[in-house]
């Protein structure tokens, strides 16, 4: 029984690729800026390869040791357009996007808004590029007393809308969220219109966990499609489900974060199945990289490594284990967006040859490739499979 678990450690990016100065990111590198960090301590993942991989190994301060790597590694880079979640994680099942999505960095455009107002009834606030924490406190007292949304993008292809829990249920917001996801098409299509509820009073407005992210539907089939049609289960943790608009789902379960994200694939990683695991950690993108919390970004990946044995334990003779990244989004700079860089992968587990390097791959849909190899699937996915350069002869 074959089982692949790939964990989306959401933007944990390991360094700028050769065109981010076109993205504003040259510099940028998310996983050396945790490392300075005091709270920081990844003896698991180093033990993996971690500090083996291309570009990491220049910097990274420890090795295995005398006992060599006890799981395969490489880097990644992302052959999309852009830079935003939605891309990144298309690529890695196998579609790569050959336009960047839209963005609004002046605001959205009235025709749009007007459109959006006049279905949804209500007036529209803030209108521009905005921190989310942000937007709901310089808008969120305006927004109780008067019920108009706070509607606000960023430097990624996003349309959010935040509203008080109080003034407009959490259900309502969803269905305004579906009426935007219908208007924010073709030249509007940004990646993802995303549901933003928050609660509190002024001066210590919070926002909630019920966040809800409506996704563009991707164009072709991807490798979950491909997995679904050939008789594999593909289950989904997180805003997995989200990001691919439902599109080659078989089952999924939402997240509270990155420790009931953990906790759902630990769930799943006891059930016999056949197929793929697909699991999204967004904390270290939602709670620290837009922060530019460096020490919280780190203290999250601290976290997730002491919970990796746990996942490693649970691991069986045909199971891999995959951990990457979708993007970055350096917590230094000054930048509090994504950024262009790229993406580690860790594997593990009972098919996977330890100490394998697979070196550094052209796109982050050689995954999407290398898994639909591994079921004995076809599809027409880009990518192209490192299968035969991590598995042991008793797998292949």
């Amino acid at each position: 029984m074959k089982r692949v678990f790939l964990i989306v450690l959401d933007s944990v990016g390991i360094g700028e690729m050769p065109d981010a100065k076109d993205y504003g990111d040259e510099g940028s590198n998310t996983l050396r800026a945790c490392a300075r960090s005091s709270r920081y301590f990844l003896p698991h993942m180093e033990r993996l390869g971690l500090g083996a991989i291309d570009g990491v190994k220049d910097w990274y301060p420890k090795s295995a040791g005398e006992e060599g790597y006890t799981g395969a590694f490489g880097r990644l880079g992302e052959a999309s357009k852009g830079k935003d979640t939605t891309t990144g994680h298309w690529e890695i099942a196998g579609l790569v996007s050959e336009s960047p999505m839209p963005l609004f960095p002046e605001g959205f455009p009235g025709e749009l808004l007007d459109e959006f107002a006049k279905r949804t009834g209500r007036g529209i606030l803030c209108n521009r590029p905005y921190s989310g924490t942000d937007a709901i406190r310089d808008f969120g007292e305006e927004h109780m007393r008067t019920g108009a949304l706070i509607v606000y993008t960023s430097a990624d292809s996003v349309f959010q809308v935040a509203a008080h829990e109080s003034v407009v249920p959490v259900e309502e917001l969803y269905e305004i969220c579906e009426t935007a996801r219908e208007l924010c098409v073709g030249k509007f299509g940004v990646g993802r219109v995303i549901a933003r509820p928050f609660e509190g009073e002024p001066g210590s407005f919070r926002r909630t966990e019920r966040r809800h992210d409506f996704s563009l539907l991707p164009p072709k089939d991807t490798m979950l499609d491909v997995l679904l049609k050939g008789g594999k289960e593909v289950l989904a943790v997180g805003k997995i489900n989200d990001i691919f608009a439902g599109k080659g789902i078989g089952e999924f379960v939402r997240t509270s974060g990155n420790a009931d994200g953990i906790d759902k694939t630990i769930a799943y990683m006891k059930r016999d199945f056949e197929g793929l695991c697909f699991t999204n950690l967004v904390d270290y993108d939602m709670l620290y990289g837009h922060r530019n919390d460096v020490d919280g970004y780190a203290e999250a990946l601290t976290y997730f490594d002491g919970r990796l044995p746990e996942l490693l334990s649970l691991l069986g003779e045909e199971d891999i284990l995959m951990i990457t990244a979708d993007h970055g989004c350096d917590p230094s700079t000054p930048s509090t967006d994504h950024s262009r860089e790229y993406v580690p992968l860790l594997m593990a587990g009972g098919a996977v040859r330890p100490g394998a390097d697979i070196g550094t791959r052209k796109t982050f849909a050689d995954i999407g490739a290398t898994v639909l190899e591994y079921f004995g699937l076809k599809g027409g996915i880009c990518g192209e499979s490192f299968l035969k350069e991590i598995c042991g002869s008793h797998i292949l």
